[in-house]
């Protein structure tokens, strides 16, 4: 009987223990939980390091170069969308109204879809450029444009990669051109409109033009997703970003 005892006595002591320690993890978990969720809202408060605005600036603006070279990289990125569209060169204008009002419309717009589809074959070597940009950016850097005016990265990626991006864009560009057949239908609309009498003759350098518009195209993006972060509170997707532009928009306000 009192081994009986004993062995109850044992078993209800090892079931208390194992209660115990199950109920202890399940505490400890509740516990790191709500800790957690103390600790995100705290952090996204108060004023940043000088690091954080560093490592959220670039964040924010790894966000945005991405999502705006993927929009113009791919199928009527720039031709369709109307702020990037890529249209007759300007000393072109005239040869194409003067083509069209006699019914070559198909030429036309052959060339200007060419040209913008040239664009978009460009627009996928943009972002390791951007990105390469970034890893350089300085913490001044970086402070100047969280605190600088709303175009701030915008105007901080013209001046640091343009000289890179036209030395890249420019062979791709052309290749593309011959490859679209934006060089041809460029020739064969020229030709058209220099036969007609008392005209001045029109030559444009396609391949200059089109690495500007593709360029200029890319930067007006890019102005869209730096504008959407510091405006649109849903756009900072992360603690970091809540507590950077946070921080920025109570020192400008």
């Amino acid at each position: 009987m009192k081994r009986i005892n004993t062995f109850s006595a044992a078993l209800a002591f090892l079931l208390f223990a194992n209660f115990a320690a199950t109920a202890q993890i399940k505490l400890s978990d509740i516990f790191k939980k709500v800790t957690e969720k103390q600790g995100t809202a705290t952090s996204a408060t108060g004023t940043p390091t000088t690091l954080e605005i560093g490592q959220g600036i670039k964040e924010a603006l790894q966000i945005g170069i991405s999502a705006g070279a993927d929009r113009l990289s791919v199928k009527d990125g720039f031709l369709g969308n109307l702020a990037v569209k890529i249209l007759m060169p300007p000393e072109a204008q005239k040869v194409e109204k003067t083509l069209r009002g006699i019914g070559l419309n198909k030429l036309c717009d052959n060339v200007i879809v060419s040209l913008n589809r040239a664009a978009e074959d460009a627009a996928t070597e943009a972002k390791p450029i951007f990105i390469s940009a970034i890893k350089q950016m300085t913490l001044t850097d970086a402070t100047n444009i969280l605190l600088g005016n709303k175009d701030a990265a915008t105007e901080y990626f013209k001046r640091v990669t343009t000289a890179q991006l036209v030395q890249k864009f420019s062979p791709i560009v052309s290749t593309s051109l011959n490859k679209v057949n934006a060089t041809k239908y460029y020739s064969d609309l020229t030709t058209q409109y220099n036969r007609l009498p008392l005209v001045k003759p029109v030559n444009t350098n396609l391949t200059e033009y089109v690495t500007q518009k593709a360029i200029d195209g890319l930067f007006i993006e890019v102005a869209k997703e730096e504008l959407k972060i510091r405006d649109n509170l849903g756009s900072r997707s992360s603690t970091l970003l809540q507590k950077v532009f946070g921080y920025a928009d109570k020192k400008k306000s």
